[in-house]
């Protein structure tokens, strides 16, 4: 009984860093499925195993638990492709570095593009979170691939490509497949996130990018040597 006790109070404040990465991870489904608004805070409680109460101890109310699960999405997302970005590969190695941390990190957290697809859609109404995510998040790693993409095109790498429409391609590909999971279950009849179906996914992204953006086949270049 008392080891029973002691889980089911494992939020407590004594225990912070376990309490709130309990409360992230509930509030995390909750908002993907029901929205900010739909959401309850008491079902998040409930699923990280902590009383509402400590809840609120660490989040002041409904929008700043929503505002710190978006940071969490968003700054794991940016700590994961700037170790590619700043690392010292070529461009060509940086943008498939890129793109396959992209997509290692929305495979592992399926729920995220679901999450994130809400705030966009609110976006233009009552978020006070854009700002914050567009400035801190968004500008970062389009400013770094974009100097990426310049550079291999100033190399001869890259074909001529506009940033502003190749960035939002990439991401669009990684992330619709994975928030469409419910109409591709219907087409394929099977489970696309099957460990086999995300790894041919994974190697479709790359293989796509590398034929829209490279200049020469790393197969090719090899050949001529």
């Amino acid at each position: 009984m008392k080891a029973t006790l002691s889980k089911n109070r494992m939020g407590s404040r004594g225990h912070p860093e376990e309490s709130r990465a309990a409360i992230l991870r509930a509030a995390v489904r909750e908002f993907a499925e029901n929205g900010i608004a739909g959401a309850r805070t008491d079902a998040i409680a409930r699923a990280a195993k902590v009383n509402k109460a400590l809840l609120y101890y660490y989040y002041r109310d409904k929008e700043a638990l929503y505002g710190a699960v978006l940071d969490q999405v968003f700054s794991k997302l940016k700590q994961r492709v700037f170790e590619v970005l700043d690392s010292n590969p070529s461009p060509r190695e940086k943008i498939l570095g890129y793109v396959g941390a992209y997509f290692d990190y929305i495979a592992s957290n399926p729920l995220y593009p679901k999450l994130v697809q809400r705030e966009m859609m609110r976006a233009g109404q009552r978020s006070r979170h854009l700002q914050h995510i567009v400035q801190d998040y968004f500008q970062p790693i389009y400013g770094r691939l974009s100097q990426v993409l310049r550079q291999g095109i100033e190399d001869g790498d890259f074909r001529e490509v506009n940033p502003l429409h190749f960035i939002p391609s990439v991401i669009a590909m990684i992330v619709f497949y994975f928030s469409s999971v419910p109409v591709m279950k219907l087409v394929i009849k099977g489970n696309p996130l099957s460990p086999e179906r995300v790894a041919e996914r994974r190697a479709a992204v790359l293989d796509f990018v590398s034929a829209a953006l490279f200049r020469q086949p790393e197969a090719a270049r090899g050949g001529k040597n």
